[in-house]
C-alpha cells in the first residue's frame, strides 16, 4: 500500500499540470530545520513576545526593581485604580505579613518598620 502511494505521488509530481496547482512551498526559519517560537506565535502571545522583546513587562513577569525604601526612594507599587492593598514583610524573619491600604499620592509608610512605598498608574495591556 505505501510502495503504492509513493509510486502515485512521484507519478503526479512529474505531470506539469499538478505541479502548477500545487501550494508554493513556504519555509519558516531555515530549511530543514523546525520554526522558532517567534515564528509560530500568533495573537496575544505574539504581543507579549514583541513587548519582551522590546524590553517592556507587559504583565508583571518580571521580578520588581528594588528599591531603598525611603522618602526619597520609595519602592513602586503599581495599580489600576487609586488604592491598592499592600503586604510588607517587615524583617527577613518574620512569619506574619503587615497589610495596609496603600492610596493614590505621596509615599505611605509601613505602620510596623517604617519602609515607604508609593501608588503609580498601571496601564493593562490589552
Amino acid at each position: 500500500m505505501a510502495s503504492r502511494l509513493l509510486r502515485v505521488s512521484a507519478a503526479l509530481r512529474l505531470l506539469p499540470a499538478a505541479s502548477a496547482r500545487a501550494a508554493p512551498a513556504r519555509s519558516l526559519g531555515v530549511p530543514g530545520n523546525l520554526a522558532s517560537d517567534e515564528e509560530q506565535a500568533t495573537g496575544l502571545e505574539r504581543k507579549v513576545m514583541e513587548a519582551m522583546n522590546k524590553g517592556l513587562d507587559p504583565y508583571s513577569m518580571f521580578r520588581p526593581k528594588r528599591y531603598a525604601g525611603t522618602r526619597e526612594d520609595p519602592n513602586l507599587v503599581p495599580s489600576i485604580t487609586n488604592k491598592r492593598i499592600v503586604g510588607c514583610v517587615c524583617e527577613e524573619d518574620n512569619s506574619y505579613v503587615v497589610w495596609f491600604w496603600l492610596h493614590k499620592g505621596e509615599a505611605q509608610r509601613c505602620p510596623s518598620c517604617g519602609a515607604h512605598y508609593k501608588l503609580i498608574p498601571h496601564e493593562l495591556p490589552h
